[in-house]
């Protein structure tokens, strides 16, 4: 009866940390959607005419403007393949091994 009892409080476990992390994943994935139409402007923005203009443009001191680098823009480009690449793997995995 022990053995049991420690057993189902262990899944117990299990499912609220499943479930956590579920809520985590679909509130993710619903930014993601949501934010689909901002990151295709800012991608089509990064290396166009107009912001090649833009970084030639006086701007107010202080006026945050990071977009208008190379580096940050790509890196966030490519920290969004690399992540969306392992959700592929991810559910991959989960679809295949583990249901």
């Amino acid at each position: 009866m022990e053995k049991a009892i420690e057993r189902i409080s262990e899944m117990e476990k299990c499912l609220n940390e499943t479930n956590e992390i579920i809520a985590s994943m679909a509130y993710a994935l619903d930014k993601i959607e949501e934010s689909k139409e901002d990151m295709t402007a800012l991608f089509r923005y990064y290396g166009s005419e107009e912001w090649y203009e833009d970084r030639d443009r006086k701007l107010p001191e202080g006026m945050p403007a990071g977009v208008l680098s190379e580096d940050l823009v790509y890196d966030a480009i490519i920290a969004l393949r690399e992540e969306a690449i392992r959700m592929l793997e991810a559910a991959t995995d989960i679809l295949k091994n583990r249901i």
